[in-house]
């Protein structure tokens, strides 16, 4: 069986996780707006949790974009 290599979560087990909190909400959102799924950012299931209510806590109270902005 072969092993595969644990990514480590790029923030701590026990640091709070806040909507208003916009630069590290961004490590975890695409260019386009989209929440980065969990085998992508090495998060664990609980922090994946917060963030996501975080991000779209910060969308509803217009602190984060819903979508990324067209630069045409």
């Amino acid at each position: 069986m072969v092993s595969k290599k644990q990514k480590l979560s790029p923030i701590s087990l026990n640091q709070n996780i806040d909507y208003k909190d916009i630069d590290l909400l961004t490590l975890f959102v695409t260019e386009q707006g989209k929440i980065l799924p969990r085998r992508a950012t090495g998060v664990t299931v609980q922090q994946q949790r917060r963030l996501a209510k975080a991000i779209k806590r910060a969308r509803v109270l217009s602190l984060f974009p819903f979508v990324a902005s067209n630069s045409i």
